[in-house]
């Protein structure tokens, strides 16, 4: 059951119901001293969060598309990220031996 937002015409009054969506739209204010006519809002509904792994389609790739798409990368087989890494060694070496 969906939740809806209404506002008061007359006191400004925003509040939110749980209802049915066969359920009549609500009519008069909930404040008891104002009984003003209210308006349901559009929403824009509850987002979704998806927490932990197995909710995107690259987790189910397989080997062989993975290893398609590293040689489709610039440098071809995937030898960026070697040399990436070769250079960063190097360069911590360096700065050891300094």
């Amino acid at each position: 059951m969906p939740t809806y937002e209404y506002e008061c015409q007359k006191c400004g009054y925003r509040f939110e119901v749980f209802q049915s969506i066969k359920e009549r739209p609500k009519r008069k204010c909930v404040r008891p001293r104002c009984n003003g006519r209210v308006k349901r809002l559009l929403g824009t509904g509850a987002g979704m969060i998806f927490k932990g792994s197995g909710f995107y389609i690259t987790d189910y790739r397989k080997p062989a598309y993975k290893e398609a798409a590293k040689k489709d990368q610039p440098g071809g087989n995937g030898s960026s990220t070697k040399s990436d890494s070769t250079s960063t060694s190097a360069s911590s070496s360096d700065k050891k031996s300094k």
